[in-house]
């Protein structure tokens, strides 16, 4: 299973998706650059490219499987893959073909021919490819359940840390459940005893690659969840505190307009307007026994209520956390990448 791990052998990979891909991401969906529809097309766009064309470089370096070279299918029995290869032998025997590689291409199909007609051999190429058959590994439960251990749990933390603060919380989500289902399909298709990959779709194509493959993309996707998590994050904390700031800023301009409004009808009947006794004092006429509050009074009123409108509405701005979450993952981006690297040495 290790084996499927090629592509994060060293640590170029590691590198090359976090200083160079994920900038260039971050600066496809940097608020303002493109419109926000375009800004996620584009980056899905970019990544979705850029794994296929390393994929693509990486997949032509490691050459056709067996059942490619010989052109046959895991489906296909002895009496077919003696007949592909004695068919392919007789045209690249180095008799006949004047190619310069001609005694390397006949090997390689010789190869593949004493692999894939023997089970034992067959069924070990499958599920660890050709450095299975070249250190004569076998399928050991607890082997494979250990190496399964070191490979999640390496790419777990390193998702786990890359995610820390509130904009990466649905990153974090992706990416997490992303690794659930990959580790899902990779014991599933590890441990069947029979064939697990349908014929019809991958006819040529054994466990092992299947692994290889989605090790191999699995970069590009966590890097992309970072993204466009951050990108699509939503922070309501910062909305509210802007509501209730905006709402304790009209506060205080109802404040002073009421204040300016209370003055004035003052001035008013200190001066014998409205409501003004003989001797020009304010007096409040009474109905049915009632008496009735005077305009001053009921601004007042209305000042007291928004003065403790106010205080609330102070005391829930400062109620509010701050965003230093966010900015927690600064140490801990260098502590990831010193922990992988002394895991990746100690595991090797």
């Amino acid at each position: 299973m290790s084996q499927g791990g090629d592509d994060l052998d060293g640590l170029t990979g590691f590198f090359f998706y976090m200083f160079i891909v994920h900038p260039i991401t971050a600066w496809i969906l940097r608020p303002g650059r493109f419109e926000r529809k375009k800004s996620i097309m584009y980056a899905i766009g970019f990544l979705a490219a850029l794994a296929a064309v390393k994929t693509g470089i990486s997949m032509n370096e490691r050459g056709p499987s067996h059942y490619q070279t010989l052109g046959v299918t895991r489906e296909s029995n002895p009496l077919e893959i003696k007949r592909a290869y004695k068919k392919l032998s007789l045209s690249l025997h180095p008799d006949k073909n004047k190619s310069p590689n001609a005694s390397d291409e006949f090997d390689t199909v010789k190869q593949a021919y004493d692999v894939l007609m023997d089970m034992e051999f067959r069924e070990v190429y499958n599920k660890f490819g050709a450095e299975g058959i070249a250190s004569n590994k076998r399928f050991d439960e607890s082997q494979f359940f250990m190496e399964l251990g070191i490979f999640y749990l390496t790419w777990g933390m390193m998702a786990y840390v890359l995610t820390l603060g509130k904009k990466s919380g649905d990153a974090r989500q992706w990416t997490f459940t992303g690794l659930i289902i990959m580790l899902v399909i990779e014991i599933s298709i590890m441990t069947a005893q029979s064939n697990p990959l349908p014929s019809s779709l991958f006819p040529t194509w054994t466990e092992y690659e299947v692994v290889w493959l989605l090790h191999t993309l699995f970069p590009a996707f966590m890097n992309g969840c970072r993204s466009l998590g951050s990108y699509l994050y939503v922070d309501l904390d910062k909305q509210t505190r802007q509501l209730l700031l905006a709402l304790q800023e009209q506060n205080k301009d109802i404040l002073l307009v009421l204040r300016d409004v209370q003055i004035t009808t003052q001035s008013i009947q200190i001066g014998g307007g409205v409501g003004a006794g003989g001797n020009g004092t304010a007096t409040a006429t009474v109905s049915a026994g009632v008496p009735l509050a005077t305009p001053t009074g009921k601004i007042r009123e209305m000042q007291t209520r928004l003065q403790a409108s106010n205080t609330q509405v102070t005391a829930a701005v400062k109620d509010l956390k701050g965003d230093s979450a966010s900015k927690a993952s600064g140490y801990g981006f260098y502590v990831m990448i010193i922990g992988y690297i002394a895991m990746s040495y100690f595991f090797k």
